[in-house]
């Protein structure tokens, strides 16, 4: 074998090994993400792509036809634009975009896709990438086109990302590189004409994306994850708090002799409420909308045993159908009632709604208690740890949102937002 046959077998078979490894990493982990399956793809596409051109490096000296020069070579523009693809996919899993953006970049990206499949097939009998004489790859002065595509959809996730503000540094760096190697791979190949430098590109750029973004992303994950469990720790203690259980079991207790019936509902109001605060403490899934509110209700009802008409709720609820962080609208509506509508003589109107947009179902929860300034509170104090933990868990467990806006002696606003897309 000449020397750059041995340099690009020599290539190809590390790569399938390095890629072998990752594909069995990804594949033994339970609970994959979607962005790990399309990464599964990507990666076993590669793994083919290179099998192939090891296998045509020991076989062009046998098989030497000028149609089989160029039905190889035809294969393997095809796959560069396949794997292109393939990353271009795997790149909208990952980056958080809305849906719109999502489904025309999706589209323009099929189409350029299509097109520059259909070049390449075209070439075989036009040859105006490149051709083959006497067994031999010959390029053509319009070759450069036949990387349209590449280059197009490099450019696309370059600037996607880096303009991304949902993208840590690393993660832009990551894409940017795997954007930025093939050129300099490129370059390079015309300097060392018969060298598979755009295959070790490919091989180094695989790497760095992948110790980036899936196994600083798992670690990521694992620590927040872990943060969120002690967080919910301290939010259900909190929950529960002495004081709360003595003042419900001392009215509970005045209400039966007066009324066993009452008693009997306030008693498994109770027991409910304990129950859902306890059971929140190891749910790590979302659930359904309707258990949050049922939540919410019976721990209304417990707090009007004791202060009755003091506390007026009223539900406008116009969406039910989706899902929440356990815990994430009762804390918030308990917000509500202690330190806004209690917090006056008279006490006040509570408002629990709920809606659907295109983008995300929303509830709203409006107080007429006695507010505060917005910008004198740091949220992000330990003071505030429950609201700090309900929006870290709405981040990470459904792309979710809480936004938050009072004024003196008007009331408070929260909205809270669980968008279709993660």
């Amino acid at each position: 074998m000449s020397p750059n046959s041995i340099f690009n077998a020599t290539v190809c078979i590390i790569g399938i090994t390095i890629l072998f490894v990752h594909v069995v990493t990804i594949l033994i982990k339970k609970n994959r993400r979607d962005d790990e399956n399309k990464m599964l793809g990507f990666l076993l596409f590669t793994i083919f792509h290179f099998a192939t051109y090891l296998t045509f490096t020991f076989v062009k000296g046998i098989y030497t036809s000028d149609e089989y020069v160029k039905a190889f070579y035809t294969i393997f523009y095809v796959f560069n634009n396949i794997e292109v693809l393939l990353l271009f996919i795997y790149m909208l899993s990952y980056v958080p975009l809305d849906k719109k953006t999502r489904d025309n970049l999706s589209l323009i990206n099929y189409l350029l896709f299509g097109a520059f499949i259909i070049l390449d097939i075209v070439n075989i009998f036009t040859g105006i990438f490149f051709t083959a004489s006497g067994g031999e790859y010959v390029r053509s002065k319009t070759m450069i086109i036949s990387q349209g595509y590449q280059f197009i959809i490099f450019a696309v996730v370059f600037v996607i990302t880096l303009l991304n503000k949902k993208l840590i540094l690393l993660e832009k760096i990551a894409f940017g590189i795997y954007c930025l190697l093939p050129l300099v791979a490129i370059v390079l190949q015309n300097a060392f004409k018969g060298y598979a430098i755009a295959y070790l590109s490919v091989i180094v750029a695989i790497e760095i994306l992948f110790l980036i973004l899936i196994v600083q992303k798992n670690m990521q994950i694992a620590d927040e994850q872990e943060k969120i469990k002690e967080a919910r720790i301290k939010v259900m203690m909190s929950q529960i708090q002495p004081h709360f259980i003595y003042n419900s079991l001392s009215s509970i207790s005045t209400l039966i002799p007066i009324d066993p019936k009452k008693a009997q509902e306030a008693l498994d109001n109770f027991t409910e409420y304990l129950r859902h605060n306890i059971s929140s403490l190891t749910e790590t899934k979302l659930i359904p909308f309707d258990n949050e509110l049922k939540h919410v209700e019976t721990y209304i009802a417990l707090e009007k045993i004791r202060f009755n008409d003091r506390i007026n709720v009223t539900y406008d609820i116009k969406a039910k159908d989706f899902y929440v962080p356990p815990l994430s609208i009762q804390p918030i509506v308990e917000n509500a009632i202690k330190h806004g509508i209690l917090k006056k003589i008279e006490g006040g109107n509570l408002i629990i709604k709920t809606y659907e947009t295109e983008k995300s179902y929303v509830v709203e929860v409006i107080d007429d208690g006695v507010g505060f300034d917005i910008a004198s509170i740091d949220f992000d104090s330990n003071k505030h740890f429950g609201i700090n933990n309900i929006k870290q868990r709405l981040k990470s467990m459904c792309n979710g949102t809480l936004e938050i806006t009072s004024e003196p002696n008007k009331g408070t606003k929260s909205v809270i937002s669980f968008y279709k897309e993660l």
